[in-house]
């Protein structure tokens, strides 16, 4: 009886063959023609959850622990101002994912199911010989099942379960459950284990560590095929404490430089109450702040040690040369700016984020774009460089050229923030800031903002107080120019760009 192989078995089945007559020496000559013989780069794509832009020297912080991502910054092009598509998880997840803006995708809030019918970049590079894995936090509905395209899936969430398809099993848990069980813990909460669990296991067992080894295995077992690999920390987000808390020296740890802005009742009322919550919650002294920023630098830390390992392996496995690099973040955080914390605002602080690429194929290309850069262009510029060309139904563009150094027009950041995006939070026992109505009100906010590669940023509110800021003048934000009267050319010409853009998006709100 004959065996029926498809295509990729019978591959697989001609390299062991070609590996078992291969003489001494020749193992490594053909793995090496092999690489040099593929006709697109792999790719490794790691992102964290809540990683704002200056955690690294590569965006002037030269304090915190990070020697690999600084390592990487200096061999990759760095985005000194890149943006993301709305300032919490699933929205701009869904961006970075398919290249599409959340109100196309439908997933404007957290929890909302990325839809089936959306592309991811494998999808769309539709090559079949790439070995592809996603791993860690996916936070696009069903967690822990495979799905997308990715033929392999590490999941590292338990939290979501409730969210799961109706045909999914609730039961299930994450392969990260299984490994702690594995290694002795039990459950602490209803039958899971909470991230405050986690994060305080010894820094072996912890979320990043796992991850580290899973992704180490994936390289190794396909260091002869391409693939396309995403990695996703947790850290730095919340509950923002670990087994790094004591890595930096409070003494060194800097408070950001608007944190004292008092947030004048010309900004927006979502945001002060936001503010007054965080205050409640977190702290409103310089000794607490100060303290949370050192553990949140230690979680940046712990990122970058496994960071660190998984480079490593690249380069000792040979692949390096053949693998683009992409290290960015789903959003940023507060972190004691205008003394709130989390995202959810349009302040610099939670939109704006790390963005490394490291481009083997472009030689000479570590350089440093100053220009303000989206997301939403993050799957073009792949799509580019691994050689699938445009899609035209992409609505962001490749920034290969920028990467080279071209000349080319330089366009403006679109950034939304739609309904209920992320729950309003209110300090406990209510607050004198809003009534009921106003609080429902502002909770249901939606807004639009344009940075232009001038300086200058607009946010307009259909329910709340709008922003203007000038950048160049004023990167804290520290002063709302929207009501001074002084601007109104700017407001206007600005104004008609986020309209313009919207009708270019089919986004039909109304601000």
């Amino acid at each position: 009886m004959g065996i029926k192989m498809n295509r990729r078995e019978f591959s697989k089945a001609l390299a062991a063959g070609a590996a078992t007559f291969a003489v001494p020496g020749c193992a490594g000559a053909l793995r090496s023609s092999r690489r040099s013989n593929r006709r697109r780069p792999n790719l490794l794509f790691i992102w964290t959850d809540e990683q704002r832009a200056d955690t690294m020297a590569a965006y002037g912080n030269t304090k915190i622990h990070a020697p690999n991502l600084n390592k990487l910054a200096e061999q990759s092009v760095v985005f000194e101002r890149a943006y993301v598509t709305q300032p919490v998880c699933t929205p701009n997840r869904s961006a970075v994912m398919t290249g599409l803006w959340p109100h196309t995708t439908g997933c404007i809030k957290n929890n909302i199911p990325l839809p089936q019918d959306a592309r991811c970049l494998g999808e769309l590079l539709n090559d079949p010989d790439y070995r592809t894995a996603y791993m860690g936090k996916w936070h696009l509905g069903d967690e822990i099942f495979a799905q997308h395209g990715f033929e392999e899936w590490v999941s590292i969430e338990d939290g979501y379960s409730g969210h799961y398809g109706e045909a999914r099993d609730r039961g299930k848990r994450s392969d990260y459950h299984h490994f702690l069980v594995e290694h002795g813990y039990k459950p602490d909460r209803g039958g899971k284990f909470s991230r405050g669990f986690a994060t305080r296991r010894p820094i072996e067992h912890c979320k990043p560590k796992f991850l580290e080894i899973k992704a180490c295995d994936f390289l190794r077992r396909h260091r002869d095929e391409p693939f396309i690999l995403y990695i996703n920390f947790l850290e730095p987000h919340m509950p923002f404490f670990g087994p790094l808390d004591n890595e930096h020296n409070l003494d060194e740890v800097e408070l950001p430089a608007n944190f004292s802005d008092p947030l004048e009742e010309n900004e927006p009322l979502r945001y002060r109450v936001i503010r007054e919550c965080c205050r409640n919650k977190y702290g409103k002294d310089a000794r607490d702040i100060r303290g949370l920023v050192g553990k949140y630098w230690g979680l940046v830390t712990q990122v970058d040690r496994s960071v660190g390992a998984i480079l490593q392996t690249l380069d000792d496995l040979g692949l390096a040369e053949d693998t683009i690099v992409v290290y960015t973040s789903d959003h940023g955080d507060m972190m004691g700016s205008h003394q709130m914390v989390e995202k959810s605002v349009m302040y610099e602080e939670a939109v704006r984020i790390p963005w490394l690429m490291r481009v083997p194929q472009i030689k000479g290309s570590a350089r440093s774009i100053k220009h303000p850069v989206s997301q939403i262009d993050m799957v073009p510029t792949l799509l580019d460089l691994m050689g699938a060309g445009r899609k035209e139904d992409l609505p962001g563009r490749s920034l290969v050229a920028m990467i080279r150094g071209e000349k080319i027009d330089r366009r403006d950041v679109f950034i939304q923030w739609n309904p209920n995006s992320g729950a309003l939070k209110v300090k406990k026992g209510g607050t004198k800031l809003a009534s009921k109505e106003e609080l429902k009100r502002i909770e249901n906010e939606r807004s639009r903002a344009v940075v232009t590669p001038d300086g200058w940023k607009l946010c307009l509110s259909d329910v709340d107080k709008s922003q203007l800021f000038n950048l160049s003048e004023d990167p804290g934000e520290t002063t709302n120019l929207f009501d001074s009267g002084r601007h109104k050319d700017v407001i206007s010409r600005l104004t008609k760009k986020i309209h313009a853009w919207q009708e270019t998006v089919r986004d039909k709100t109304e601000v």
